[in-house]
């Protein structure tokens, strides 16, 4: 049997919202597999799907930059070890400095990147170290998305810790601006439901199947109870289906058709997404450290 640490059962409080003894029931059950107790809960409780961003970590900033005419874009996740650091003007500069290599020079991947010379001669990799010298932590460039279209490209920062680039065609740049607001407040994982891999829609499929037969609900029943629970689901998580963040009763499906727009793609940077930060428990520490 695995043992089931309080850092498992926080872990799957913040997936699902719920109590500490069942998570801790549900953990058990699982053997301590994170992904299969919470299918559990869901299955029992009807909790839903865990956000990304109750798995937000790691300090740093989101860089982006659009070019003037709209057409080329990119956003750079640049991690650092605090919060204070992520605030500093040339930690957000370098970011910056960053998203405008990529969008000009589409370096294949972050080492790619850090080979690019900057404005100051120094190539990017030379710059991180230079930070790092200089302010006193560790950071690194974690993640980069370039963007190029015959359409226009609109980006929204929310406190530097979010990122989101939309490729639209048609409608106005105020059009762009509130749907990459919508995207970072609601965070869609497609722009459609075609667009939603197969294996998690059959995921939904077995959980919804599975809480309609523990309900007790008849057998004749249970298939259209579950494509009604995979249709919810489709449009919780994919941006057309959504309610527009702005104006509830529009969803932004019918906000585009209005305007005579279409969403291509849209990308979500959030910093530190699925990074573990380690948590230092001091007291702990001392305690055993008076014990040696």
């Amino acid at each position: 049997m695995a043992e089931i640490t309080a850092s498992m059962v926080k872990e799957l409080r913040e997936r699902t919202g719920l109590g500490m003894m069942e998570c801790k029931k549900a953990l058990t059950e699982a053997n301590g597999d994170m992904n299969k107790a919470e299918d559990l809960l869901r299955i029992k409780s009807g909790a839903k799907a865990s956000k990304a961003a109750g798995r937000i970590a790691a300090e740093g900033v989101i860089g982006s930059y659009v070019s003037p005419d709209g057409k080329i874009g990119a956003l750079v996740e640049v991690n650092c070890e605090t919060d204070f650091v992520a605030k500093n003007e040339e930690f957000l500069n370098f970011a910056k400095a960053c998203a405008q290599l990529v969008a000009e020079h589409d370096p294949a991947d972050v080492e790619a990147l850090s080979k690019l010379k900057m404005a100051s001669g120094q190539t990017v990799e030379e710059a991180r170290q230079a930070l790092i010298m200089k302010l006193g932590e560790n950071m690194a460039i974690r993640r980069i998305a370039r963007f190029a279209t015959s359409g226009r490209l609109s980006v929204y920062l929310h406190g530097n810790r979010i990122g989101v680039m939309v490729d639209l065609n048609g409608g106005d740049e105020t059009l762009g601006k509130d749907i990459a607001m919508h995207v970072a407040a609601s965070k869609p994982i497609a722009v459609s439901k075609e667009q939603v891999p197969a294996e998690t829609i059959e995921r939904e499929r077995e959980i919804a199947k599975a809480r309609a037969l523990e309900s007790g609900k008849p057998a004749n029943i249970v298939d259209k109870i579950v494509e009604g629970s995979v249709a919810k689901f489709l449009a919780e998580v994919t941006l057309l289906g959504q309610p527009f963040v702005k104006n509830p009763d529009q969803s932004v499906e019918a906000l585009l058709k209005s305007k005579g727009a279409t969403v291509n793609s849209f990308t979500l940077f959030i910093v530190g997404e699925g990074i573990e930060k380690k948590v230092v428990d001091y007291a702990a520490e001392v305690a055993a450290a008076a014990k040696v």
